[in-house]
């Protein structure tokens, strides 16, 4: 007889377990943790940077760039003289609660009102870890096509906040927002939508003032 071992789901169950513990900790600490997802290409780090300079004189913040294997993204991040460290992943394409707990001591998240995770680029495996943050936000671009709730049903299931990055290229893009927001929601009614462009700064004070509600109110 073959013995067979749900492996994938005592991982998942373990990691639950971690994420939950570890969020408890950060509302100790009055520490608000953003996992920010998306695809290659979406206009993530440009994006941070936009997020990090609205809010760098309201909060004290700090940003964990993970990365399989590089620290281009971080250098990036470093101008903006916010607290930033690189963490690579070994080769895996997801972060899970203990590697964000990790970082999170490496960075010395403890005195910070916001750290924001910048998480692998990628749509399916991020999506399946808990981090152990607050707020899960994505991105989806305009190039990006406005039926990827359809193709990647989980990310959008899980996520707090939709940010519709480079609507500065709509005109150029076979892109309907109405359609995006439609399937979106499909996905989860409670998604905050927020079209952005990332290049020119279009939307991102909307996008910053709900980050900047949502950290005041978990560290009260």
């Amino acid at each position: 007889m073959v013995r067979i071992i749900e492996v994938k789901q005592s991982v998942f169950a373990d990691n639950d377990a971690q994420a939950d513990r570890l969020r408890t900790d950060l509302k100790a600490q009055k520490t608000f943790l953003l996992n920010l997802m998306s695809s290659p290409g979406s206009g993530k780090t440009t994006t941070l940077l936009q997020t990090v300079g609205s809010l760098k004189e309201r909060l004290r913040i700090g940003v964990m760039e993970a990365d399989i294997d590089s620290a281009v993204d971080a250098e990036t991040m470093a101008e903006t003289d916010v607290r930033t460290i690189q963490l690579h992943t070994g080769g895996m394409c997801h972060l899970d609660a203990g590697m964000t707990e990790h970082g999170l001591k490496e960075l010395q998240a403890q005195d910070l009102d916001l750290a924001i995770l910048e998480n692998v680029g990628k749509l399916v495996y991020p999506a399946e870890f808990d981090t152990g943050a607050v707020k899960n936000a994505m991105i989806l671009s305009v190039p990006e096509g406005h039926d990827k709730p359809l193709k990647y049903p989980l990310i959008f299931t899980v996520c707090d906040a939709l940010i519709i990055n480079k609507i500065d290229v709509l005109p150029y893009f076979d892109f309907d927002m109405e359609k995006a927001k439609e399937y979106a929601l499909m996905r989860n009614p409670k998604l905050k939508i927020f079209p952005i462009s990332a290049k020119t700064g279009e939307g991102v004070d909307t996008w910053t003032q709900w980050l900047y509600e949502e950290v005041t109110e978990w560290n009260r």
